[in-house]
């Protein structure tokens, strides 16, 4: 796992879980109410609605590590807590080639919940520390996209990470954004939405995706100015944030000004929980619930119904799947 960088002090969010949203058989959405008609399920722009046989106030975490070594030990126990929480479904991304088998076989296994990503991250691990990603990283991984390409959701984790320490030269980020560039056209050859990593390079991310065509984007635990994720917003991008913005208030600008409609929760687990030196679970996707509704000033039941509808729509896989 590449290491997690830059919080600081903790912060906890107070409030009710998010486990059921409003209404017995039915949910009414913000947009139903202000035609003032109800909707039997998720009412999404573009039509999309919740399947009707599916019990209301789940979750869906958009960007999570499930093959990570954290959890080899209990994984199984992982995710049934996780499902009694009421997260329903897991987008759970890759980093290196040699995840991809794993993340079948787990996709496999809870054909119900779990959705398999594959993608190279921008920085690499190695026996001697973490290094920036090269073309010779992606290359022996290209056919294992091709092979499983009707079992993936989506192309992630994926993107650019300009952190001094590891990438210092520019050389390394004209390669990083080779091996982006390379795996943004296989989404785009399979139609599928991509799930971003954008640390110390939010501008350039956002910008690299618009040039390339993306319409269909997740940036994950985005952390960049309030200005740049308004960029994102107007070309259509989505933005999740994982349990850590609780430890301080710094994401609290950001969040703010990110509608609503374009934001999805994760929890990037077992990285980024509300404590450092915790590992983070599934689970506990109700702590950025209640947090993006503290700080937007709307109940937990609105940002778990429309961060849900938004999840939907972004991978439409999962909705599918969720359906069969």
């Amino acid at each position: 796992r590449v290491p997690e960088l830059g919080w600081a002090a903790r912060h906890s969010a107070s409030g009710r879980g998010c486990i059921r949203c409003p209404g017995k058989n039915h949910i009414v959405s913000a947009a139903c109410q202000s035609r003032k008609r109800r909707s039997p399920g998720l009412a999404c722009s573009g039509g999309l609605q919740q399947p009707l046989h599916m019990e209301r106030g789940w979750f869906v975490d958009c960007h999570c590590h499930l093959t990570a070594e954290e959890f080899r030990q209990d994984i199984n126990d992982v995710i049934e807590k996780s499902r009694k929480a009421g997260v329903r479904a897991f987008v759970s991304v890759t980093e290196q080639q040699s995840e991809f088998e794993e993340v079948i076989d787990l996709a496999e296994r809870y054909p119900e919940s779990v959705m398999a990503c594959f993608g190279i991250h921008p920085i690499q691990g190695s026996a001697d520390g973490h290094r920036s990603v090269t073309v010779q990283d992606l290359e022996p991984a290209l056919p294992f996209f091709e092979k499983h390409k009707d079992k993936l959701v989506a192309i992630g984790e994926i993107g650019l990470d300009f952190t001094p320490w590891f990438v210092s030269t520019s050389q390394q980020r004209e390669e990083q954004q080779k091996v982006f560039a390379l795996q943004l056209d296989i989404a785009k050859q399979l139609d599928l939405p991509v799930n971003v990593h954008s640390r110390s390079a939010g501008r350039q991310t956002i910008a690299f995706l618009k040039e390339q065509g993306i319409r269909n984007a997740l940036l994950h635990n985005f952390a960049g100015r309030p200005s740049v994720a308004l960029e994102g917003v107007q070309a259509g991008f989505c933005f999740s944030f994982p349990p850590a913005v609780t430890r301080n208030d710094q994401r609290a600008k950001l969040i703010r000004q990110i509608p609503l409609k374009n934001i999805c929760l994760e929890t990037d687990s077992p990285s980024l929980g509300p404590k450092k030196e915790e590992r983070n679970e599934p689970e506990q996707i109700r702590i950025s619930c209640q947090y993006i509704a503290a700080v937007k000033g709307v109940s937990v039941e609105t940002v778990c119904e429309v961060t849900t509808c938004n999840a939907l729509k972004l991978f439409p896989k999962v909705h599918q799947r969720l359906k069969e």
